[in-house]
């Protein structure tokens, strides 16, 4: 099988590209650019030596290597997604959107222009032929939460043989064991295009001062902000109230609201959620009610609940409450580790 192999200069897409390799297929390697500036320091998904890796693992593994440079795309689709949905009071998952229109999106697509079978990833999620996702068999690493966005078609010509390993370690000795120079390297940071670590620096500067009120659930004033795009809901740090809640306890953000320019904020069992709506479902099944085990962000525990499709959505209830869901995140559900459906959270609510 022709497989085009995507090595970002990591660790993980290097034994992925290896482990193709070794199963016999014949693998080209491309090095996605996604920043026509990229981090001088090592960090993020990008950096000034991440090319450089990319070139020494095509070397050690005997394959070509393309250099594609998407920045524009990256720019335009990622970045200015992530920003306009901070500035709608949502709270976006990059990574998500990255993994549906760059790395299984544009990858894929030019792949199958270009006469391959296959691309191969270094995530950690197992596939199976006719497009089913699966968790990880090292759980604490697993991707299935962002991949299931580029749903079955698309994973049906993905190849993901970091799914079988059993841990982080195992990955890097098998890197060692090859002769791969990145056996050693730092992962990157989920945000790769803020590289330092700064999301409200990085979103102050592109999208400018908005100062607005932070208020309680009567409306009283008790703080001020220069953005509600600084603020995420279950947030509790960098509240800067200038009034302390009546009865002493912590208060936490409960809305954004963009539009009111007005940042909600109150006591943690407000954050109780039962029940939510999500938009744009992509189903690895026929869709039909079924009990499940929910996922509301990439590293939470999954709890259980059932999920019902809609006209244009679906909707999930919770056999118990949970704590900080917010607009914008992903929602997954599945059936023991396989996926059921992904979509996107509009609404959360508590119901009886």
């Amino acid at each position: 099988m022709r497989v085009l192999a995507a090595l970002s200069g990591g660790v993980d897409s290097a034994v992925a590209a290896a482990l193709a390799v070794e199963a016999g297929h014949d693998v080209v390697g491309v090095h996605l650019a996604l920043s026509r500036a990229p981090a001088a320091d090592g960090q993020g998904c990008w950096s000034a030596d991440d090319a450089l890796d990319a070139r020494r693992a095509a070397e050690v593994l005997g394959i070509e290597l393309e250099v594609w440079d998407l920045s524009e795309t990256f720019a335009g689709v990622v970045v200015e997604d992530f920003l306009a949905e901070y500035a709608a009071g949502r709270t976006p998952n990059p990574c998500v959107r990255c993994n549906d229109t760059i790395k299984l999106g544009e990858l894929a697509s030019r792949a199958q222009a270009l006469g391959f079978d296959a691309v191969c990833t270094g995530h950690y999620a197992r596939t199976s032929p006719d497009g089913t996702l699966r968790r990880a068999v090292c759980v604490a690493k697993d991707q299935s939460y962002v991949l299931a966005v580029a749903g079955p078609q698309r994973l049906a010509r993905t190849l993901l043989p970091l799914g079988e390993i059993a841990s982080k370690d195992d990955v890097r000795a098998t890197a060692a064991a090859r002769g791969l120079p990145m056996a050693t390297k730092p992962d990157s940071f989920d945000l790769c295009f803020v590289p330092d670590g700064d999301l409200s620096g990085f979103l102050s500067r592109r999208l400018g001062p908005q100062p607005g009120d932070v208020v309680d659930t009567e409306g009283n004033v008790v703080g001020h902000h220069e953005g509600t795009y600084g603020f995420t809901v279950g947030q509790r740090r960098g509240l800067a109230l200038g009034r302390p809640a009546p009865d002493g306890r912590p208060r936490y953000v409960l809305a954004v609201e963009p539009v009111r320019r007005q940042v909600v904020v109150g006591p943690a069992e407000a954050l109780d959620v039962t029940a939510l709506t999500a938009s744009a479902p992509v189903w690895f099944v026929s869709p039909q009610p079924a009990s499940c085990l929910v996922q509301v962000r990439a590293h939470a525990t999954p709890v259980p609940g059932t999920v019902t499709p809609t006209g244009t959505g679906v909707e999930v209830r919770l056999d118990a409450p949970i704590r900080g869901v917010a607009a914008g995140q992903s929602v997954v559900c599945y059936d023991d580790d396989r996926v059921l459906v992904q979509a996107v959270i509009t609404t959360a609510s508590t119901k009886t």
